[in-house]
């Protein structure tokens, strides 16, 4: 197979920021939430169109706004200024000057690699604030922890920090040809891999196997790690392998997939965009 860039620069894995983006929790968070916004509605994010490309809104929370925006969040420092996200309730109208661009790849989102990345982090860090606000323990509310993303319960002091959920994703090859599924409500002719999330005391590769067994009934062998990618919708870390077809007839799991069948790896149908791990896979490993 021919080499590969490393798949940690894809889009919404942190790294692809480079050092430009420092983590909020390594310092203390500014006086005042000024600087980069990051305002998260219905999957999308707020920017200002500008000339081919968007930017973010900078300086004071943009003042149609007032009122409107959830308790902003620090997330970090971008290119040497603060990023603040805050959400916008779906119901809410988009100011003159704004522009509502989706963070989901599969509709066609139009930004950079960067945007995306600090658009996914600022979904992440939402929800992780909306969903982590009393202790699942006892219930009470919880506190954050110093220079952590993580929340401690002010009365029983249990600590719990934000929850990646991984999952396995998968191309099937049998010599020049590639195993590839698609669900009912994809667009037409649309395939992409076998994926699925990992259960409690499963490796990988064991998710790996099952998961194909399961969805599309064939065995798998030679199981290789290819890349991983931070997946914000919330909150998945998808896991990408290649592995080989070991034997076993397609039989589809009509709970889970429409369709499941083989393709030449020269001719593949519509399938996933480049800013997904899936299309990373098929772009580097579909064909030797």
């Amino acid at each position: 197979m021919s080499a590969t860039p490393l798949s940690v620069y894809l889009p919404f894995n942190r790294d692809c920021l480079g050092p430009a983006f420092e983590p909020a929790k390594r310092g203390t968070s500014p006086p005042a939430p000024e600087g980069q916004w990051l305002i998260v509605q219905d999957q999308g994010l707020l920017v200002i169109p500008e000339g081919d490309g968007f930017r973010l809104p900078l300086g004071a929370p943009p003042p149609d706004l007032d009122g409107a925006l959830g308790r902003p969040f620090w997330l970090g420092t971008w290119l040497g200024a603060p990023c603040w996200a805050a959400s916008l309730p779906r119901e809410v109208a988009v100011p003159a000057g704004l522009h509502r661009e989706t963070l989901l790849p599969m509709r066609g989102s139009r930004l950079p690699d960067d945007l995306l990345s600090l658009g996914g982090l600022a979904m992440q860090a939402l929800w992780w604030e909306s969903t982590s606000g009393h202790c699942p323990r006892c219930g009470e509310p919880t506190t954050r922890i110093e220079r952590e993303w993580g929340k401690r319960c002010l009365r029983c002091r249990y600590e719990h920090y934000p929850h990646l959920h991984p999952a396995v994703i998968v191309l099937v090859r049998d010599g020049d040809r590639c195993l590839l599924a698609r669900k009912k409500e994809w667009s037409p002719g649309r395939y992409a891999l076998v994926a699925g999330f990992v259960d409690n005391g499963e490796c990988l590769e064991g998710a790996v196997a099952r998961e194909v067994k399961e969805e599309v009934g064939v065995e798998v062998k030679d199981i290789r790690y290819v890349g991983s990618q931070n997946w914000p919708f919330p909150s998945q870390l998808m896991v990408g392998f290649v592995a080989a077809y070991a034997g076993g007839e397609v039989s589809v799991d009509r709970a889970e997939l429409e369709d499941a069948r083989w393709f030449p790896g020269d001719q593949l149908p519509d399938g996933p965009s480049r800013h997904s791990i899936a299309g990373f896979i098929l772009d580097h490993h579909a064909r030797d």
